[in-house]
């Protein structure tokens, strides 16, 4: 057939259908007769489809058309079973694609378009206001379609949308040493501790759930990280190392800190080296779920806000050492907090100044403890909620 100059066509074909207008088709670099996927209305602007799809054939830009009508779900799944994830991180994944990306699951790779993914987003920040999981949910969609450009399976990642998978996180509450004092004696004296240790460690609560007698050293007040166990979603614990390479330290630990360690580890922590130090009523390693209540207790009794965190005692453990003298550097050793671009600003801090980083803490918990006991005592209805060191 010849096209609207008149001249033979070389490249594809042209047919009319009884409505009238006409369909296109052509062969792919597999030899395979695909039509358009609409109908023109002159041979004119078929022929201009054709030279199209020619041009994209040449360039090697073209694309299978049926190879984006693969399942989001089930090529979801087989990006998260191929990645070597921590387990918290797994799950976290899972179960984002559960509840937050369920307007994907039934439909094709091809199928998800830039609109469809602006209307997702905005309708979950209107029916959920949570911007924190959104924005999470965003990143992980935006990288499976990533690795769907990659694999050729769609041409272009339909996850535009600037700075939607970024988190802004609220300032941090933090504690005052009265109130860590006072959430310590509201949580019991099982897990005293742990609220110590989340604040002057500071430690993470899997690093908690991980530590053995033998990581503790009473006399030097030193605690060796070199274990983290968190806690999934249907609440097994998963044993492993820290959270980064940063993570696995040694914590100098204030002087004032000395009796409760010693104390705990005579009346709660397992027996022999390989003792854990947290574990519940029943002997078991404590729960997230159990231990929560008594958290959210105490908190209550402290008249702390619901917002405020166990983890947020490590802001406060944080906010502490800089007063006491700590360089940004000093509080990231002693958190195990670790990036590349800490790497390349941040100065050294070895042992020696980690101990005066631990003894300028001493001091200042000692100091606001003694100016609230002197409160108390000016008071005679008060309540002196430091204990004596």
């Amino acid at each position: 057939m010849a096209n609207s100059k008149g001249r033979r066509r070389r490249f594809g074909a042209i047919r009319r259908l009884p409505s009238g207008r006409y369909q296109a088709r052509y062969p792919g670099p597999d030899g395979v007769m695909r039509p358009a996927p609409l109908t023109f209305e002159t041979t004119a602007d078929a022929d201009d489809w054709l030279a199209e799809k020619q041009t994209e054939i040449r360039r090697g830009e073209w694309r299978d058309p049926e190879a984006g009508a693969v399942g989001f779900r089930a090529y979801a799944d087989k990006w998260v079973d191929e990645r070597e994830l921590a387990p918290l991180t797994r799950d976290l994944y899972r179960y984002l694609l559960d509840k937050h990306l369920t307007a994907f699951t039934d439909l094709d790779l091809d199928e998800i378009t830039a609109p469809r993914v602006r209307e997702w987003r905005a309708e979950r920040l209107r029916i959920t206001g949570a911007k924190t999981i959104t924005a999470k949910a965003y990143r992980l969609l935006k990288a499976i379609m990533e690795t769907a450009v990659d694999d050729e399976l769609i041409q272009r990642n339909p996850c535009r949308i600037k700075g939607a998978g970024k988190e802004k996180a609220a300032e941090r509450p933090i504690a005052t040493v009265a109130q860590v004092d006072a959430l310590a004696n509201a949580v019991g004296m099982r897990w005293r501790l742990m609220v110590y240790l989340g604040a002057y460690g500071p430690m993470r609560p899997e690093e908690l759930a991980g530590l053995r007698r033998q990581d503790v050293d009473v006399d030097n007040l030193r605690i060796r990280v070199r274990l983290a166990e968190p806690e999934r979603m249907d609440g097994r614990r998963v044993h492993g190392d820290t959270k980064s390479e940063a993570g696995t330290r040694t914590v100098i630990l204030p002087a004032f800190l000395r009796r409760e360690l010693r104390w705990h580890l005579e009346s709660y922590a397992e027996p022999g080296p390989n003792g854990l130090i947290f574990v519940g009523e029943k002997g078991a390693p404590f729960r997230r779920s159990t231990f929560g209540r008594k958290w959210r207790r105490a908190r209550e009794i402290v008249g702390m806000p619901e917002v405020f965190r166990f983890y947020d005692l490590r802001h406060t453990g944080h906010t502490l050492s800089t007063r006491s003298g700590a360089t940004l550097k000093d509080t990231m050793v002693r958190a195990g907090q670790s990036s590349e671009k800490a790497a390349l600003v941040y100065q050294h801090s070895d042992e020696e100044r980690q101990e005066e980083v631990a003894a300028g803490l001493d001091a200042t918990v000692r100091k606001a403890r003694a100016e609230v006991a002197k409160k108390a005592a000016d008071k005679p209805s008060g309540t002196n909620l430091a204990r004596d060191t």
